[in-house]
C-alpha cells in the first residue's frame, strides 16, 4: 500500500483540500479530505484523475520531423502515408520495442497514465510472419512492462489496400492477416500479456478501418471481440468517405452504425467528416469519439463536429496517433481551437456553459477510461489509480482559483506542469522524469540510429 498527500485534489465529488489517498494493488482504497500528512507519505502540489491515451501507433514517433517538407504537387493524408510505407518497411522487432518504449515513457511524463496502441505492424517486410505470430505485440508488452503504462493493446485486421477489397501493396505487407490468422494473434497475444503484464492490462481488437476491411470478415471478427474494446478508424478523410460510399452504398459511420453492434465497448477513431444524422446516431450510439488533435491538424484531417456532437450527449477522449508531438494540454487546446477557428467563436467545446478546459479535461478523462476498458478517469475508491500530481505554483498556474486550474491547464500550462504520475499504482514519473528514463532514451537513440542506416 502507498499513501498520497495533495494539498488540493479533483476528486469525484469535486475539489478537495489536504487529501490523503491510500492505493493498493492498483486500486485506490480509501480518500481523507482534510487530513493531515504522514510519515512515508508522498507529498503532491494538485492531484488530478490521469487521462488514457487512446488512439496511437507508437513507431510513427520515430519519424516525427521527416514528413514537413512541400513535395511538387499537393501534400496530403495520402501523400504522408505513402512514406510512412516506406519508412515501415525497415524497422525491426529490438527497435520496435525501443520506439515504443520511449513513447509510452514520453505519454506518462506528459500525464497520460495508459494507452491504447492501435497496433497493425505485425509481419516482417514482404509479409513473411514471424515465428510468434505475436512477436511485434510482444514487443509492444515489453515497452509497456519497461515503462509501466498500463496498456489496452489493440491488435489490428487489416486485411485489405483499399475499399472494394483491392489487394495489399508495398508496406502493407507487414499488416496483413485473413480473420482466421488475426483470430490466431490475438489469442497468443493474449495468452501472453495475461502472463507478462499487471491485471489492468487489456487486448481488444481493432479493424483498422471499412476500406482495409469488408463486411463479412468484421462480422466474423467481432466474434473474437470476448467484451473488450473494439476500436476503427472511421471517416478521417474526404476521400476515404467517397471510396466507402461508392463501394458499400453509405457513408462510413453511417454505414457502421447500421450494420455493426456499435455501442460503449467501440471507439470511433477520426470520426471528422460526418454528417448532421450522422453525428447524432453516433452520439446516441453510447460509443466513443477518439480525437487525435494534433495529428489530424498535421496531417490536414480537418475540425471534428464538437459542437454538434456534444449538444446530442457524445462523448469522446484524446490520442496522439502519429505521436508527432506528444503533449496532453496541447492536445486538448487544439481541440478546442479547432472550433474556434471553424466557428469564428470562442468557448466552444462544452455542453451548455461553464469552464471549458475542465470540461475538455474531465470529458477526456471519462471518456478516454471507457474507450480503454479501464476502470479510471476519477478519483473515487475502487478506481484505478491513474493519477497525475501537477504543480500549480508555476508561473501558468499560480494566480489561479481552484476552479481555474483545469482551465490554466489546458489553455495555459505546458508540459512541465507534471511532477509525479501513477499508472494503476505503478509510481512511474516522480520529480518531473520517468523512472527509467535514462536507459529508455539511450535504447532509443540506438535503435533510431541503425534504424536511419537502412533508410
Amino acid at each position: 500500500m502507498q499513501t498520497i498527500f495533495a494539498k488540493r485534489a479533483y476528486t469525484h465529488s469535486g475539489w478537495v483540500h489536504d487529501l490523503r489517498l491510500s492505493h493498493d494493488g492498483g486500486r485506490i482504497t480509501a480518500l481523507s479530505a482534510n487530513a493531515a500528512a504522514e510519515a512515508g507519505d508522498v507529498l503532491v502540489d494538485t492531484l488530478l484523475p490521469s487521462l488514457g491515451n487512446l488512439h496511437s501507433h507508437g513507431f510513427q514517433r520515430a519519424m516525427a520531423g521527416m514528413t514537413e517538407v512541400r513535395a511538387a504537387g499537393r501534400d496530403s493524408f495520402w501523400t504522408w502515408r505513402t512514406l510512412m510505407y516506406q519508412f515501415v518497411d525497415h524497422i525491426t522487432p529490438e527497435q520496435y520495442q525501443a520506439i515504443a518504449a520511449l513513447v509510452f515513457m514520453e505519454m506518462q511524463e506528459a500525464g497520460y497514465a495508459s494507452v491504447g496502441e492501435f497496433h497493425y505492424v505485425h509481419h516482417q517486410p514482404g509479409g513473411q510472419r514471424y515465428d510468434a505470430v505475436s512477436e511485434l505485440s510482444q514487443r509492444v508488452f515489453a515497452a509497456a512492462a519497461e515503462t509501466g503504462i498500463g496498456l489496452t493493446h489493440l491488435p489490428v485486421l487489416y486485411s485489405y489496400g483499399g475499399a472494394g477489397r483491392t489487394e495489399l501493396n508495398g508496406g502493407q505487407l507487414r499488416f496483413g492477416n485473413s480473420v482466421d490468422q488475426f483470430s490466431e494473434l490475438v489469442a497468443q497475444a493474449r495468452e501472453v500479456a495475461a502472463s507478462t503484464l499487471p491485471q489492468d492490462a487489456k487486448v481488444g481488437i481493432a479493424p483498422h478501418s471499412l476500406r482495409a476491411t469488408c463486411p463479412e470478415d468484421l462480422d466474423k471478427v467481432l466474434g473474437i471481440q470476448a467484451g473488450n474494446p473494439v476500436h476503427i478508424h472511421i471517416s478521417e478523410q474526404p476521400k476515404e468517405v467517397a471510396d466507402v460510399q461508392a463501394w458499400l452504398g453509405a457513408r462510413p459511420v453511417e454505414w457502421l452504425l447500421q450494420n455493426a453492434p456499435v455501442d460503449q465497448n467501440w471507439c470511433l477513431i477520426h470520426a471528422t467528416h460526418m454528417t448532421s444524422n450522422e453525428t447524432r446516431d453516433m452520439a446516441k450510439s453510447g460509443a466513443i469519439a477518439g480525437l487525435c488533435p494534433i495529428t489530424e491538424a498535421n496531417l490536414g484531417d480537418g475540425p471534428f463536429n464538437g459542437v454538434e456532437y456534444l449538444a446530442h450527449g457524445g462523448s469522446f477522449g484524446i490520442g496522439s496517433d502519429s505521436n508527432v508531438r506528444i503533449s496532453l494540454p496541447e492536445e486538448l487546446r487544439t481541440l478546442e481551437y479547432s472550433q474556434r477557428l471553424r466557428d469564428l467563436s470562442r468557448n466552444v467545446i462544452i455542453p451548455g456553459e461553464g469552464p471549458v478546459g475542465e470540461a475538455l479535461y474531465l470529458g477526456a478523462a471519462k471518456g478516454g477510461a471507457q474507450a480503454l476498458g479501464r476502470d479510471a478517469g476519477r478519483i473515487e475508491v475502487g478506481a484505478l489509480a491513474d493519477l497525475v500530481a501537477i504543480d500549480s505554483d508555476v508561473p501558468a498556474l499560480c494566480a489561479l482559483r481552484d476552479d481555474q486550474i483545469l482551465d490554466g491547464l489546458c489553455f495555459t500550462a505546458g508540459d512541465e506542469t507534471v511532477t509525479d504520475l501513477w499508472s494503476a499504482g505503478r509510481h512511474q514519473v516522480q520529480d518531473g522524469q520517468h523512472v527509467a528514463r535514462d536507459s529508455i532514451v539511450a535504447n532509443y537513440k540506438e535503435a533510431v540510429s541503425s534504424l536511419l542506416s537502412a533508410l
